[in-house]
């Protein structure tokens, strides 16, 4: 049956993505934008829907840091994905900047969506609040990040304590059908050129930025799988009160380096690996780089099996997620 969703952030990378693959399947989309000019951009991402889908798309003008425009945008929706929140690459001069927007709006989203009469929620968390000072192998969903751990960088506890803040509102009120699903690494085909921060670690990659690369592991998943756990969510009662890992695996920069360089043959694309001594000596000049270093030869692995069991997802294999991304770049 099709229903009415709405998607905070719709601008986002993983958004465009879950809004497109609902107004495909027939659901009526509500998308949240910060600056109501960004409505045209969403549009022009919805590339090969037939106009009678577009028609279902419509956009609330609304801030996380500002309770104005989210008892309007919850009314008359079925169900919540929230998937607003900042990614930034380089540390900030005040983590509060990135801390206070993730938590203090995913709680402003789930009590409008309560005050409203809302009580289907879809929370878009990471792996960032799942891998970090963790010693498991594999790493599952019982797993929490550690804020206190030396590679926690604003950005992680960002997702820890937003995380953390949705399960607590759902505790203070138990009518809130909460999921989280917690993506690796987005790689995969964007909708379109805004792509934000999470392509940027490819698109640095494909540049050959840099002449070595960090002896680092990454959990990685292709958008389109993120988008269809979110997507699976809704429609499988099972995943109420639950988190997902959502990434195919770990996977190197190496090895997404050389799938790429398959892939792109024609790009300078770096393939030797950085010692560790550079890599800290280039990260006194480079947040980017400064950020990765407590992950630098760590190896781990983790398990998918709980999204592939209850959400019915099969994997994207790491090395394609990121070498479609590649693609896309150059093609760009």
């Amino acid at each position: 049956m099709a229903r009415t969703i709405l998607v905070t952030g719709i601008t986002g990378f993983i958004a465009k993505r879950i809004a497109y693959d609902l107004l495909a399947r027939g659901d009526t989309v509500r998308g949240t934008l910060r600056k109501a000019a960004r409505g045209d951009e969403v549009r022009a991402a919805m590339h090969g829907l037939p106009p009678e889908a577009l028609e279902r798309l419509s956009f609330v003008e609304a801030d996380l840091m500002d309770n104005r425009g989210w008892a309007a945008a919850m009314e008359g929706v079925d169900a919540v994905l929230h998937t607003a929140s900042p990614f930034p690459l380089s540390k900030p001069k005040d983590e509060m900047d990135i801390i206070s927007p993730a938590v203090e709006g995913t709680k402003r989203v789930l009590r409008a969506a309560q005050k409203a009469g809302v009580t289907r929620v879809v929370l878009t968390s990471s792996m960032e609040a799942v891998m970090h000072g963790v010693s498991s192998k594999p790493m599952t969903e019982a797993d929490w990040s550690d804020p206190e751990a030396p590679s926690c960088s604003p950005y992680t506890r960002s997702k820890i304590f937003a995380e953390r803040a949705a399960w607590s509102v759902v505790e203070d009120h138990p009518e809130m059908q909460l999921t989280v699903i917690n993506p690796g690494l987005v790689c995969g085909t964007p909708m379109d050129r805004h792509t934000g921060s999470s392509v940027a670690v490819i698109e640095r990659i494909v540049a050959g930025r840099d002449p070595m690369l960090p002896d680092l592991d990454l959990p990685v998943v292709d958008v389109a799988d993120v988008s269809a756990a979110h997507i699976a969510a809704l429609d499988h009662a099972e995943s109420i009160g639950r988190r997902y890992i959502c990434a195919e695996r770990f996977i190197s920069f190496r090895d997404m380096a050389a799938a790429i360089k398959v892939a792109l043959p024609e790009r300078r694309i770096a393939q030797k690996v950085a010692p560790k001594f550079l890599l800290s000596l280039l990260g006194l000049f480079d947040a980017q780089i400064a950020l990765i270093l407590p992950l630098v030869g760590k190896k781990m692995t983790l398990s998918h099996a709980a999204a592939t069991r209850d959400l019915g997802i099969t994997f994207v294999p790491a090395d394609e997620a990121a070498v479609r991304t590649a693609q896309f770049i150059a093609a760009k």
